[in-house]
């Protein structure tokens, strides 16, 4: 199944009961994002070398432990990674890279720049590994909306929720990209021809505003030249509609009214949810308590956002074996299609019994 993103590859590098790890590759850059960093050291090098930012949703084990297989593949690439996470995260990954010596350190081993995503404020740390990664503030910035990240074809937003203590949920939006209705041209007489290279050319350099445009209407037989006074304007009139594809992630948050807000006011128009569910129907009890999703949950969030995908991840160990219930109860609304996982993607733990003689001691 192809998913209809121009530049976004999601890849979800767990199984339904594994430590979530969703991958989203920027094709025209050939560089990834990581989201929630749990047990990832069944990642290939080449794809742990391709991230350029982490975001992560919180500090529990099952979400952050791997940041320890992250750098131990990084460390020695001379760039800064960006990491993403709720508040106290950078003083986390201080504390756990300060349990390791670094007295070897060399000028060209990569940097860590964190930010902590606070109510209304940004708050910027460096751990640079030419000192050894000890963490120090690099500067305070008031917080853009819930945008956080972006690059030429993506931006993240993020949003505090609750899980007894602060997590992030994330929404992942394409840059809507150059795209002319060619039933608008035609609608309003307008003439393919060079000008619209030249449209497209400032849409890109961000120069359509205010500035006139010379451009073809069909009169008669010949069509004429005209100019148009706000570019930008022309461009409102004939350009695509449709939103531009967005990826929407959230792990562990309870079911509560303001959690339930802030999920629909950042989720909407997805065209793929990836979302914890965590328990089954008849565990709403054990949900409530541990501040996690169930099935029915899920469920009213179908109905509320209609994504046209989602991707149910994080269900409890206890169902391991049982993972067709999860889909049985899953009832989402029509245009909304889930995505199955298998219960287990990372590598089955190895036994004395897997290894070659000489490994085990004997000869």
């Amino acid at each position: 199944m192809h998913l209809p993103f121009k530049y976004c590859e999601p890849a979800f590098f767990s199984g339904l009961c594994d430590d979530p790890v969703l991958q989203v590759r920027v094709r025209p850059l050939g560089r990834s994002l990581l989201f929630d960093c749990g047990q990832i050291h069944h990642l290939a090098k080449r794809v742990l070398r391709s991230i350029d930012a982490v975001f992560i949703s919180h500090a529990h084990m099952d979400h952050f432990m791997g940041m320890d297989t992250l750098i131990r593949h990084v460390l020695v690439a001379p760039r800064t990674i960006e990491i993403y996470g709720p508040p106290g995260i950078a003083a986390r990954l201080e504390h756990k890279l300060r349990s390791y010596d670094w007295n070897l350190a060399e000028d060209f081993w990569c940097s860590f720049r964190v930010t902590e995503v606070h109510a209304e404020r940004l708050y910027a740390f460096v751990l640079a590994g030419p000192e050894g990664f000890a963490c120090r503030p690099e500067g305070v910035a008031a917080s853009a909306g819930r945008l956080v990240y972006a690059n030429r074809f993506v931006r993240v937003e993020a949003q505090s929720a609750d899980h007894k203590i602060p997590v992030l949920i994330y929404r992942i939006s394409e840059i809507p990209g150059f795209s002319v209705d060619e039933e608008r041209l035609a609608a309003l007489g307008l003439v393919p021809g060079p000008w619209l290279g030249e449209l497209k050319s400032r849409y890109f350099s961000g120069t359509l505003s205010g500035m006139p445009l010379r451009v073809r209407r069909s009169s008669g037989a010949e069509p004429r030249e005209e100019w148009v006074a706000d570019a930008a304007a022309l461009y409102e009139d004939v350009r695509v509609q449709n939103p531009p594809a967005a990826i929407g992630y959230f792990s562990d948050i309870g079911w509560t009214p303001d959690n339930r807000r802030k999920l629909k006011g950042l989720f909407s128009d997805l065209t793929l949810l990836i979302g914890e569910c965590t328990f089954l129907a008849q565990d709403v009890a054990r949900a409530r308590a541990s501040s996690h999703l169930c099935t029915t949950d899920i469920n009213t969030l179908l109905h509320d956002l209609r994504p046209a995908y989602f991707l149910p991840m994080h269900l409890s160990k206890s169902y391991l074996g049982q993972s067709e219930k999860l889909f049985d109860e899953l009832k989402p609304p029509p245009g909304t299609t889930i995505l199955e996982l298998p219960e287990r993607l990372t590598p089955r733990p190895l036994l004395s019994a897997d290894l070659p003689p000489v490994a085990r001691g004997r000869w």
